[in-house]
């Protein structure tokens, strides 16, 4: 059972995989972790010595900004667009796409659940 930046990774997992778990860690980031601390990228963790565990950890907190840090400035960057009201700001702030997605269609995970707006069928003719 591995703790790296407050995370427990899963055991049973390659190293490559289970540093992903981490958030600010891809993939990219995993393997570059994995050669710096010069460990085997398809070892499992659970056959980690502790020095090597130790070596990853290092190398994360000299190297990395992860969890709750990156999730602090990413919060930040977003709240100084919206007070300078910037355009992605108020994009931001209206809960819809940020970088140019076109929202007619296909904003569904922005925008939320289609809501029916009443009165947009024609009315039936009625009999006099």
């Amino acid at each position: 059972m591995a703790r790296i930046s407050g995370v427990v990774i899963p055991a049973e997992k390659q190293v490559q995989i289970a540093l992903t778990y981490i958030y600010g860690i891809g993939p990219k980031h995993s393997r570059d972790i994995l050669a710096a601390a010069k460990i085997e990228p398809t070892t499992r963790v659970k056959d980690l010595t502790e020095a090597e565990e130790q070596k990853l950890r290092e190398v994360i907190d000299r190297d990395y900004t992860t969890e709750g840090d990156l999730q602090r400035l990413v919060t930040n960057n977003i709240k100084r667009l919206k007070d300078v009201n910037a355009y992605r700001g108020l994009r931001h702030k209206a809960g819809l796409p940020t970088r140019g997605q076109r929202t007619r269609t296909n904003a569904r995970t922005r925008k939320g659940r289609a809501v029916a707006v009443g009165g947009a069928q024609p009315k039936a003719a009625s009999k006099t």
